[in-house]
């Protein structure tokens, strides 16, 4: 109850009310009138919707600026663009769920949609407990600001090196505590079959739900980064959860985009790590230099700099690249049985 309380501490309630109707109708107009057909996103689509839900995120600023003020709105401004970025990370590991599991591109949409439901409950949990944490210690954004920092380095010492979904002990555990049926039935996360033992009828996961359960598992690992790095940022609790939902919200439309086009994105992760260590290095360089705080125009500055030049490096050196076959779609892992 006193995280709850204090996650709608220091704003008026209405704010709050106003924010989560405008999530609400997104992802209603989202499943429920656009996309109520399972269908293959094209990149066209992808990019229009993306447009407008970066463009839905910037003009909440304008929200923000005229409730709260000019320095809380550029915080929410380099939070959004923060979190948007480091979103993007999550796109290369979505790609290679997606393709273990061989889900349909038809399909992928819709898992996206329920994962983003389990990411609003999460990010706000994670959020809340953040807050409680930094509001009874401030110590604790030192510690936020050195796990960016070294996570930042892990990256960047990581390289091109990509995790191995079917080594991941949660999968494995999945996989051997949950009735999974290899094949894809329409868009269902579970299905009636008859049991070839017992002749019960019984219900299976597919590997839609498997996916699922990985995204969302994944997102928490993401947000064990992302959300320090938006404390280090600021620490009112709206703009950390606002700036965290408006940045999600457009990654599914934008995973249909890049998806396509990965490979001439190879080296912005490492413009991303980069990122995460400036990030975290900002309280200490604000001790040092005997600031009160980072200057929020800075931090904006620096971070659309660094993200500019790791777009601008990567086009450059994949342009001449030639363009790998696309594989066939996988059916579905074999390791699932």
């Amino acid at each position: 109850m006193e995280i709850l309380l204090l996650l709608f501490f220091g704003q008026p309630l209405w704010m709050w009310l106003t924010f989560f109707a405008i999530v609400i109708g997104l992802l209603v107009l989202d499943l429920g009138v656009f996309n109520r057909q399972d269908h293959v996103i094209g990149v066209a689509e992808s990019l229009r919707t993306s447009a407008f839900y970066i463009s839905l995120g910037v003009a909440f600023a304008g929200f923000v600026w005229w409730q709260m003020g000019s320095e809380p709105a550029a915080q929410y401004l380099t939070a959004f663009v923060v979190e948007k970025t480091l979103a993007l990370d999550n796109i290369f590991v979505i790609a290679l769920i997606f393709g273990f599991f061989g889900i349909p591109a038809a399909y992928q949409h819709r898992v996206l949609f329920w994962g983003i439901l389990g990411v609003i409950v999460l990010r706000g949990i994670m959020i809340g407990l953040g807050a409680a944490l930094v509001a009874q210690f401030h110590w604790v954004l030192y510690i936020f600001a050195g796990v960016l920092i070294l996570t930042g380095i892990k990256m960047l010492c990581a390289g091109d090196k990509q995790p191995d979904i079917s080594a991941n002990p949660v999968v494995r555990l999945l996989t051997r505590r949950l009735r999974v049926t290899p094949e894809i039935r329409g868009h269902g996360f579970t299905v009636k079959k008859t049991d070839p033992v017992t002749g019960r009828t019984l219900r299976y996961a597919t590997p839609l739900l498997l996916a699922l359960i990985v995204i969302e598992l994944a997102d928490i690992v993401f947000a064990v980064d992302s959300v320090p790095a938006v404390f280090t940022i600021t620490t009112d609790p709206y703009i950390v959860y606002t700036s965290n939902i408006f940045a999600i919200l457009g990654l599914r439309a934008l995973y249909f985009a890049l998806s396509a086009i990965l490979r001439r994105f190879a080296y912005l992760k490492y413009a991303l790590s980069l990122l995460l260590v400036f990030i975290g290095s900002k309280i200490f360089i604000a001790d040092l230099m005997g600031w009160e705080k980072f200057p929020p125009l800075w931090s904006l500055g620096i971070t659309f700099a660094l993200l500019a030049a790791g777009v601008v490096f990567s086009l450059w050196k994949t342009g001449g690249a030639a363009e790998p076959t696309p594989a066939p779609e996988a059916e579905t892992t074999r390791e699932l049985q």
